[in-house]
């Protein structure tokens, strides 16, 4: 995405994001509870229209420097994130070697792969260094890409490697972190790199 456009849909999301400067902070704790009872237990899509609530909803708690818990019963399982001290709730994303699972409500680094049990962290770091591989096909410069001889054809089947690596995931390693580890996983159903859209995991 060229930083225009993504500065252009940041605009559009904040705009989305000032209805909840007219809740006070019971309404919108009490709201933020309702929302991670929905979502307790699942794996949900980032591109989900109750996701992208939910994160808006957050990233106002965040800013008010609002805890759910003082104003609302929080749902079972969602225990406070040491990062900020809102309810755990990671977002997966790609970038989960470097990264580790966002917070939702922060966007800091909610837990490092290195604190999962050691049986999910070799798993994800599997999945992770070998999805890096394959995304990585979409930055290649010149040099790299006029080696294949067909860049095109190499890109295209990078894409439909990574989307089958996002099912799998998704079929496979996340179901093992829920509710075990997480009260609820969010993914990032998408890589603009690769032109891999949310539909394309349908």
């Amino acid at each position: 995405m060229h930083e225009e456009d993504r500065e252009a849909l940041d605009r559009l999301w904040e705009e989305y994001r000032l209805i909840f400067d007219g809740f006070d902070d019971p309404s919108l704790a009490r709201f933020m509870a309702q929302l991670l009872g929905q979502i307790n237990g699942g794996i949900w899509r980032a591109s989900h229209p109750i996701c992208g609530l939910l994160r808006l909803a957050a990233h106002t708690c965040h800013q008010r420097g609002l805890r759910v818990g003082r104003h609302a019963r929080v749902p079972e399982g969602y225990e406070a994130a040491a990062c900020c001290g809102a309810p755990v709730l990671p977002l997966f994303t790609r970038d989960v070697l470097e990264r580790g699972f966002i917070c939702t409500f922060c966007d800091g680094t909610l837990m490092s792969l290195d604190d999962l049990p050691a049986e999910q962290k070799e798993v994800v770091g599997v999945w992770a260094r070998q999805y890096a591989e394959v995304h990585d096909v979409a930055h290649w410069d010149e040099r790299q890409r006029a080696a294949t001889g067909d860049y095109e054809e190499v890109y295209n089947r990078a894409a439909q490697q990574g989307t089958e690596m996002w099912v799998e995931l998704v079929d496979n390693i996340l179901p093992t972190l829920v509710p075990e580890i997480f009260p609820a996983v969010i993914w990032e159903d998408q890589d603009e790199c690769l032109d891999i859209r949310p539909e394309d995991l349908a």
